[in-house]
C-alpha cells in the first residue's frame, strides 16, 4: 500500500479529543427506535398493571352521569364538588400510567448519550435546506439502511400481530355469543397483549439497531494517521521540531560530558546503571559539586570518558543513587551526603598521593 494512501486510511482508534469534539457537536451513538420501542412497551405494561383502575374510574363516571343525579341538581356547589372529584380520580389514575413511559423515555435517552447541553443546536442549520445536500442524504447508504430496517420492522410487527390473532382466533369467534361488556373486555385484553408482544419484538430490533449505531459511530470517529499527526501537532507542537529539539538537547548533554568529566576528581557508579561525576576545589567551592550524571547509555559514556582521562571510578551504590536522584548537574552535594562524598574523595586523593583539603578532613 502506498504511504500516502495508508496515511489517509482511517485505521486509527479515535483519540479522547476526537470523542470530546464529536460530543460537543452533538454527535453520539443513539437509536431513536430504542427509545420509542421501550416507551411503547412500558406504556403497555403500565396499562396492564394500572389500567383496571382507569376502567373502574370511567365506569363510575358513566354510572354517575347516566344516573342523572348531577344533571337534576341545581346546586352549583354540588356540581363543582362532583366535577373536582371526577378530575381528581382521573388524574390519580391516568398520571401514573403516563408517568411510567415518560420516566422510561428520559432514562433511556440518558443511558444512551448522557447529559448533553448544546445551545448551538437552537440555531438554524441552513445546510439542511440545501436541496443538493438533501438529495445526497436521501440516496446515501445510511438512508438505504434505514429504509431496509424500517421495512423489516413492518414485516416483524405484521408477523407478530398475525400470529397472536391467529392463536386467539377461538376467542375472536366466541365474541358473537358474549355481552357488550364482555366483548369490550376481551377486545381490550387482546389489543393489550398483542401490543405487548409487538413491543417486545420492537425492543429486540431496537437493541440490534442501537448496537449497529454504536458500531457505525465508532467507524465514523476513526482517524487516519495524518489526522492523528495533525492533532499531535496541534497539542504538542510539530513532531519534527520536537525531535530536533530533543536531538539538540542530547548534543548539548554530550558536549557537557566531554567538557566536565575529564575535569572531575572521581566518578561514583552503581556500578553500571548510574554514574555521577564529582569535582571539588577547596579554593573556589564550599562543597563538592556534581559536574555530570547519567543513566544507561549516558552512564556508560561517563565511565568511558573517565577511563580515557584517568579519572578514578569508585563503586558506591547508595551514594550513586542518592546523588543521581537528589542533585542536578552543576549543583553541590546535599548536607546528608557530604560525609560519604568526603570519604570517597579522601580515598581518591590517597590514590593520587595528593594532600586531603582541610575542609574534607573535618567532614
Amino acid at each position: 500500500m502506498p504511504v500516502a494512501e495508508y496515511d489517509n486510511e482511517k485505521s486509527q482508534e479515535p483519540t479522547p479529543h476526537r470523542r470530546e469534539k464529536a460530543r460537543e457537536e452533538g454527535q453520539a451513538a443513539r437509536s431513536q427506535d430504542l427509545t420509542s420501542a421501550i416507551v411503547l412497551l412500558s406504556g403497555v405494561v403500565a396499562l396492564l398493571m394500572l389500567g383496571s383502575g382507569l376502567l373502574e374510574t370511567l365506569a363510575r363516571y358513566l354510572q354517575t352521569q347516566l344516573g342523572g343525579e348531577a344533571w337534576l341538581s341545581v346546586d352549583t356547589g354540588f356540581l363543582q364538588h362532583h366535577w373536582n372529584t371526577l378530575m381528581w380520580e382521573l388524574a390519580t389514575t391516568v398520571l401514573p400510567i403516563m408517568a411510567v413511559p415518560m420516566a422510561v423515555a428520559i432514562v433511556t435517552m440518558l443511558g444512551q448519550v448522557g447529559v448533553m447541553f448544546l445551545p448551538q443546536k437552537a440555531l438554524p442549520d441552513w445546510s439542511h435546506v440545501n436541496p443538493l445536500a438533501g438529495f445526497g442524504r436521501m440516496f446515501s447508504m445510511a438512508s438505504v439502511m434505514r429504509l431496509t430496517f424500517g421495512l423489516f420492522k413492518v414485516a416483524v410487527v405484521a408477523t407478530v400481530a398475525g400470529v397472536t390473532l391467529f392463536n386467539r382466533s377461538d376467542d375472536i369467534l366466541a365474541l358473537a355469543g358474549l355481552s357488550a361488556g364482555q366483548v369490550g373486555q376481551v377486545l381490550l385484553d387482546l389489543v393489550l397483549w398483542t401490543a405487548l408482544k409487538i413491543g417486545v419484538a420492537l425492543v429486540v430490533l431496537a437493541l440490534l439497531d442501537y448496537f449497529y449505531q454504536r458500531w457505525r459511530f465508532e467507524q465514523e470517529l476513526r482517524m487516519s494517521v495524518q489526522e492523528v499527526r495533525e492533532e499531535l501537532k496541534e497539542f504538542q507542537g510539530d513532531p519534527h521540531v520536537a525531535a530536533r529539539r530533543k536531538q539538540v538537547q542530547k548534543q548539548l548533554a554530550q558536549q557537557r560530558l566531554r567538557s566536565e568529566v575529564p575535569r572531575a576528581d572521581v566518578v561514583v557508579t552503581n556500578p553500571t546503571e548510574l554514574a555521577v561525576a564529582l569535582r571539588y576545589d577547596s579554593e573556589t567551592m564550599a562543597a563538592p559539586v556534581v559536574v555530570a550524571k547519567g543513566a544507561g547509555i549516558l552512564a556508560a559514556r561517563i565511565r568511558q570518558l573517565a577511563l580515557e582521562h584517568g579519572v578514578p571510578i569508585v563503586e558506591n551504590k547508595p551514594l550513586a543513587r542518592l546523588l543521581f536522584k537528589e542533585v542536578d548537574a552543576g549543583h553541590p552535594v546535599p548536607d546528608q551526603s557530604y560525609a560519604a562524598v568526603a570519604e570517597v574523595l579522601a580515598y581518591v586523593y590517597q590514590l593520587k598521593g595528593k594532600t586531603i583539603p582541610g575542609a574534607m578532613k573535618r567532614a
